[in-house]
């Protein structure tokens, strides 16, 4: 996989000279497409199976403990990530004096972006969570849209803003994950009537995990492809890096730190494991989450390696992996924080306190909800921008340098799922560790006691000392009453 991405370098860097049309980069990035196609298409039995099975397996008593540790794990990182963000857009400073660069890479002033309330993103993700209709889930996602009414009051004509409930194409993960969990809850509450669904929901997961095996054959050749059509159809990379290299860095690092140092320092501070021989056992996932630029597609992936190459419980990785898929985005949440504050600066604007808190809560909250695809966190930039008043004409310049971005930004989203099921497993085979030796102690403790005639179990008799004849004539008060 890893060489799959080093030859789709080597084959666009070879074929940019060759002055191609959008048609025959259209052609050269077919074999990706199929790739990506592909990797969609389990996506959906993928998570609805896993999660239902996950579920299930594990008792309610672990499910409520586990997933409180997981969602403390999620919005803490997240949190964290985005607090780095702003913290380096303030130190870096890549919006400063760059005031000019719209016009100077010809890039279009504004972007038709619909200005959406702050509120209605939250009620959105809420509603979100609780889809009307299953199948409809499957492909369409709910969005607030807006109509404008003429309103007459006494005499004065004035527009008013009205919400509209839209359809939107694109699965909503959040509603499938949030059925599948409390499914998989309610079979395991059935008993014994459940258990044959749950028995058909793992042999179609199994199943899923073959075609995935299969698939991932496929993959080197893919990215290859996807990578290489990605660099021929950039117009000029050279300025774009140039003129917009300290946003290009600043985001970079942002994740180089919150991957590869802060990540790796708390898994270490709940396990005491090294936290890189860990990440070593996941390249192949990391790999297809640089090429394809997608959490949801790297999901595939990532069950396989953290189950074979890291012996992560299976419970816990089909359980937890398809929830950070779609939840935990720490670096969407750099990026689209990054994003924010150079905006503010290119306009020259100081954002105050309350500001950068808004900051910090809304990307937060909306990296939750942005979709696990390329390019999905560039519309949740848009709110961030609403909520603290900033013009959204600038996205164009984060839209065009997106493309370099996003590769690190998903390579850090899913290794906080990875590590968050790493700390998840450590957990809970602990737990298990010190149930298995309670019993053992209980065990202990009973045998002793049975020596011991001054504090004898009253559930067990032992041979009289002092009658012996009566004992041995009868056989059965040597028995214990148990």
């Amino acid at each position: 996989t890893v060489s799959g991405v080093v030859a789709g370098v080597a084959l666009g860097a070879a074929v940019r000279g060759a002055a191609l049309g959008p048609a025959q980069i259209a052609y050269l990035a077919f074999p990706g497409e199929l790739l990506l196609r592909m990797l969609r298409m389990v996506i959906l039995p993928l998570v609805v199976c896993s999660l239902v099975s996950g579920a299930a397996s594990l008792d309610t008593r672990s499910l409520g403990r586990l997933g409180g540790i997981a969602l403390a794990y999620f919005l803490g990182t997240t949190l964290l990530a985005s607090g780095l963000a702003v913290a380096l857009g303030f130190i870096v400073r890549p919006g400063a004096g760059a005031s000019a660069l719209n016009t100077q890479l010809g890039l279009p002033g504004a972007l038709p972006t619909t200005s959406k309330e702050t509120v209605d993103s939250f009620l959105d993700l809420v509603r979100n969570l609780f889809p009307a209709n299953l199948v409809a889930a499957a492909f369409e996602t709910y969005a607030t849209d807006y109509t404008t009414l003429l309103r007459n009051i006494s005499g004065n004509a004035t527009l008013e803003k009205i919400p509209v409930g839209t359809e939107i194409k694109g699965m909503n993960i959040l509603g499938l994950v949030m059925f599948a969990l409390v499914l998989g809850v309610a079979l395991k509450k059935l008993g014994p009537e459940g258990e044959d669904l749950i028995r058909f929901f793992n042999a179609f997961n199994e199943a899923t995990m073959v075609l995935v095996t299969w698939i991932m054959w496929y993959v080197p050749i893919g990215i290859m492809f996807l990578v290489g059509s990605k660099i021929v159809e950039m117009e000029d990379i050279v300025l774009l890096v140039t003129s917009l290299g300290k946003y290009i860095f600043a985001s970079i690092l942002g994740h180089v730190i919150h991957g590869g140092i802060i990540l790796p320092l708390i898994y270490f501070a709940a396990t005491r494991q090294n936290p890189y021989r860990f990440l070593l056992g996941l390249i192949t996932p990391f790999a297809t989450a640089f090429a394809t630029c997608s959490s949801s597609a790297t999901l595939p992936s990532m069950i396989k390696c953290i189950e074979e190459n890291n012996k992560v419980d299976k419970r816990i990785s089909r359980f937890i992996l398809p929830i950070g898929a779609t939840v935990n985005m720490d670096g969407a949440a750099i990026f689209q924080c990054m994003a924010a504050v150079f905006i503010a600066q290119l306009n020259n604007v100081d954002l105050n306190p309350g500001q950068i808190f808004t900051i910090l809560v809304t990307a937060t909250a909306s990296s939750v909800g942005a979709a696990g695809v390329p390019a999905g966190g560039v519309l949740t930039i848009a709110i961030i921008l609403e909520a603290i008043g900033l013009p959204t004409n600038d996205l164009s310049l984060i839209l065009a340098v997106d493309w370099i971005v996003d590769r690190t930004t998903t390579v850090v989203n899913v290794e906080g799922d990875a590590l968050g099921a790493g700390i998840l497993n450590y957990l809970n085979e602990k737990d298990k560790k010190e149930r298995e030796q309670e019993l053992k102690e209980v065990t202990v403790e009973a045998v002793a006691n049975n020596k011991s005639e001054a504090e004898t179990s009253p559930l067990v008799t032992h041979k009289n000392p002092v009658s012996n004849t009566s004992s041995t004539a009868d056989p059965e008060s040597k028995e214990s009453v148990l």
